[in-house]
């Protein structure tokens, strides 16, 4: 047992001392002194959220699976700790051995969205490592990130030594070993960086020149070396079924914001929405297999004593084996008492059965994304869905006993109308007369449909990556035409509308399609007192206003101009294997109205084959 970072003095000080002390069940136990790579995870943000990614539980037992390698974790310390600890001077600290993250020989951050970027900075200072890569010594670990919002690193690239871009489970089994020897060899951060760069998957961001035009945009990306690769190529896992995941998930002694198993059923998404990021940058779609799925389910239940279990994936309805892995998953679970959670499926008859067995229909509602209201803006996102097929599933579920539904919506998307904005309302109100059009003897009360309203930021990777962003005074303009036209409804009584902060929207928008000029006002923004800017309560959208007007950083030019189609991205450093061409194509059919078949349906040649290799997909070839 190591002696803990913090006294038990301090510890009654702050709110929920569990997420400090470590010590939870399947927590991996090695002795420092007999590995050669120790690597720090960290989740730049609270406890609770990042014991629930999937992501740090997939790479922390692998990297602790290597013999020569001890992988512990770190998170985001809350506002009461963190004012104790700079206080005090307390140096961040892991949860297995309590040791000071700036003695790792890895430092790695999971950046999961936009609003943890002052998060990257609160793990850096706490920690003692100076914020910018190129101001760290032999003395420093090597700061390196992964997760989604690294396929636009680039407003925090000058912060971190290397970027991994796709699958971890890949690359690491390259790189560690490469750092073994070097270490071993005292050789310098630079030689490492370099020879590193070379892998696939590997962004080392200070290997790269950026330069930009007169208006701002940028003219080129360049690598300093010419053995340096000129794009950075994202690797994946071909066969899921051969590779690392958890048998033993960690369970902390607190309840974080997922408390249950979590299976991991496939990979990528056929869909092809518009809008949807992880669509694209997760291509192309890859199944576990049914036999695989069983055996982790029954492994983890076991090892864990969780008593929910839920299915992962960007859409589960898609999953080919779906039926077959639910009966046996009810049959398992039901003697057991072991809940069962479905996210992401389409409501069809299938589904409706399926809720029926594992859901208390008096105390559950049933959850739609239309994502828009009309038609129009469903074939412009190529949603893939009708309001036949919404109304024909809600009423099927209405007569199944259901009678509480939420509704998924995004304003502002591209090519939005008034109209569009509110036919929000009136699918609202549509779904609404499907229910009372049941006979009053077979329904369950009255009908509660809660329709909710995120805003959309366009994202890297997708087709909507050239199109603009709505102002932060349209945005909530069109949530007051919402919520005035839903009053006015016959039903309204039976209907809500709740949307999303338009100032943080405007803010993740900077981010999401941001380049490093962006950095020095992140450094302002931390240093004026902001981090946990992903919490509405820490979130002051004036100090972001402030550091960007220090910094001269125009946020229109980010949010609210059309791109060209030839402008250079900032992230166009990142091969993510979906070609420009094929994202061109789409925005083109987006302004048309023109709908894009499913990858099962139809291979649209968006180019992520040509990376690894042929077919329809990587499924296919199996």
């Amino acid at each position: 047992m190591y002696k803990l970072a913090l006294s038990h003095d301090i510890l009654m000080q702050v709110e929920k001392p569990a997420r400090y002390i470590g010590n939870e069940v399947n927590m991996v136990v090695k002795n420092p002194d007999d590995v050669d790579i120790r690597i720090c995870m960290c989740f730049p943000d609270v406890y609770e959220v990042g014991m629930s990614h999937l992501g740090i539980a997939i790479l922390y037992d692998m990297f602790n699976q290597r013999e020569d390698t001890y992988c512990e974790r770190v998170y985001s310390p809350w506002p009461d700790l963190h004012k104790i600890m700079k206080e005090k001077n307390i140096p961040l600290f892991s949860l297995e051995t309590q040791s000071p993250v700036k003695d790792y020989d890895f430092l790695g951050m999971t950046l999961q969205y936009e609003m943890c970027y002052t998060n990257i900075l609160q793990i850096l200072d706490l920690s003692g490592i100076p914020f910018y890569a190129k101001d760290r010594t032999e003395d420093d670990p090597i700061v390196m990130s992964g997760g989604p919002c690294t396929y636009n690193v680039e407003p925090v690239a000058d912060f971190f030594d290397l970027v991994y871009i796709g699958e971890g489970e890949v690359s690491y089994d390259i790189l560690l070993p490469i750092y073994k020897q070097f270490k071993a060899e005292g050789r310098t951060r630079e030689e490492f960086l370099r020879e590193v760069s070379h892998i696939d998957g590997i962004y080392v961001p200070s290997l790269y020149d950026v330069t930009y035009n007169d208006d701002g945009t940028v003219k080129s990306i360049d690598p300093l070396y010419p053995d340096v690769p000129k794009r950075v190529k994202k690797t994946i896992v071909e066969d899921l079924d051969n590779t690392y995941y958890p048998e033993a998930p960690l369970v902390p002694f607190m309840r974080p914001v997922n408390d249950r198993v979590t299976l991991e059923i496939q990979r990528g998404c056929i869909r092809g929405c518009r809008f949807c990021q992880a669509g694209m940058i997760y291509r192309p779609n890859r199944e576990r297999s049914l036999e695989w799925l069983k055996d982790y389910a029954i492994r983890m239940l076991k090892n864990t004593g969780h008593e929910e279990i839920t299915l992962s994936s960007l859409s589960s309805s898609d999953y080919s084996k779906l039926p077959e892995l639910v009966d046996f998953l009810i049959e398992y679970c039901d003697e057991r008492h072991i809940n069962i959670s479905l996210p992401s499926l389409r409501i069809d008859a299938f589904a409706l059965d399926v809720m029926s067995k594992v859901q208390d229909i008096r105390k559950s509602s049933l959850t739609f994304a239309p994502e828009a209201g009309t038609q129009k803006m469903r074939d412009t996102i190529n949603k893939g869905l009708t309001v036949d097929d919404i109304i024909n599933g809600a009423s099927d579920a209405f007569k199944g006993g259901w009678n509480k539904v939420k509704l998924y919506f995004m304003l502002g998307q591209p090519f939005e109308t008034d109209d569009d904005v509110v036919g929000i309302p009136e699918l609202s109100e549509l779904i609404a007369e499907a229910y009372y059009e049941i006979p009053k003897s077979e329904r369950n009360g009255r009908v509660n449909i809660n329709a909710s309203a995120s805003f959309f930021v366009p994202k890297p990777f997708t087709p909507f990556q050239w199109a603009p962003m709505d102002t932060k005074e349209e945005f909530r303009r069109k949530a007051y035409l919402v919520n005035d036209t839903m009053a006015k409804m016959l039903n309204h009584r039976s209907m809500s509308f709740q949307y999303h902060d338009e100032a943080t929207t405007i803010i993740e928008g900077v981010l999401a399609r941001g380049d490093r000029r962006l950095a020095p006002a992140l450094v302002t923004l931390y240093e004026s007192g902001a981090f946990f800017d992903a919490w509405t309560e820490f979130f002051h959208y004036d100090k972001w206003i402030d550091a960007f007007e220090k910094h001269n950083i125009d946020i229109e030019f980010y949010t609210t101009r059309e791109r060209d189609l030839n402008e250079v991205f900032p992230w166009d450093v990142i091969d993510c294997g979906v070609d420009k061409e094929f994202l061109k194509r789409e925005y083109i059919n987006a302004k048309e109205g023109v709908v894009t078949p499913n990858c099962r349906s139809r291979c649209n040649a968006c180019g992520c084959l040509k990376l690894w290799r042929g077919g329809i997909c990587i499924e296919s070839k199996n």
